[in-house]
């Protein structure tokens, strides 16, 4: 892949989330094809971000649910990096006029409670977890009408806009993630519902494929890093003036205001 177009494209992709402006898709006008390109892409952006005093505080998979990747085209995971000023808790009012184009997905995330270092096993893996919330994630695209590839995605850091996080965490022991069902409502009217199976069919497994695939990247998860494991089921548009309430059968409930 010529380098000059992934540079091309990061910036293409940072000045349009800066200007809040929508670009046309960037795997046409730039020709970013293949997942290590568009990685390339996404993590100049993420250097710069960091280069700005962001900081990272998780990551999330994307793509997980078969209703989500049927909307969007695509056949596979990605992931994208969560920063600090993403995150938001419980009944706050969340500021969806920093975006573009939101739209919000029910979800379970998985905090660690230690590094996931040296060699990788399940063991390990379901060890290094301290707890599970539910969530609401709101993603975002900075490409014109969400007419997104794969690779459109992951350059633009896996569509990722912010997150909320339920107060009531739980042990896995505690529940079946697998089995749990999820109930997502906007202004008081049902509009996405799943079970945990819609996610890679067990959000552990979504979680997993992330640390394996970090652990490929020669990087870590680390202790206190958020993990959103992906969608339970499709994602809504969302607007200024929403009242969001999610609630996973175990889990609980989160919720929270638009701005």
């Amino acid at each position: 892949m010529d380098s000059r177009a992934v540079q091309e494209a990061a910036q293409a992709l940072y000045e349009a989330r800066s200007n809040k402006e929508t670009i046309a898709p960037i795997s046409q006008t730039l020709g970013i094809e293949g997942l290590q390109a568009a990685y390339e892409v996404a993590a100049i952006n993420t250097q710069r971000a960091l280069s700005e005093g962001r900081v990272i505080s998780g990551w999330k998979v994307g793509l997980t649910s078969h209703a989500v990747q049927k909307q969007l085209g695509v056949d596979q995971p990605d992931f994208g990096v969560l920063f600090t000023d993403m995150e938001f808790v419980c009944g706050a009012t969340v500021p969806v006029s920093r975006l573009m184009q939101p739209k919000a997905e029910g979800e379970v995330a998985i905090v660690l409670g230690r590094d996931l270092s040296g060699e990788l096993t399940w063991g390990r893996f379901l060890n290094a977890i301290e707890y599970v919330l539910p969530a609401i994630e709101i993603v975002d695209s900075a490409i014109q009408d969400w007419r997104i590839t794969l690779a459109d995605t992951v350059a633009d850091n896996a569509s990722c806009g912010l997150y909320v996080l339920g107060t009531d965490p739980k042990r896995l022991t505690d529940l079946s993630l697998r089995d749990c069902v999820m109930r997502f409502e906007c202004n008081g009217q049902l509009v996405s519902e799943g079970t945990g199976a819609a996610c890679l069919g067990h959000p552990l497994h979504a979680a997993w494929w992330l640390a394996s695939k970090m652990t490929a990247l020669g990087q870590t998860l680390r202790a206190g890093d958020v993990v959103l494991s992906g969608a339970l089921g499709p994602m809504v548009p969302v607007t200024t003036g929403s009242s969001l309430f999610l609630e996973v059968q175990g889990l609980g409930t989160v919720s929270c205001q638009t701005d």
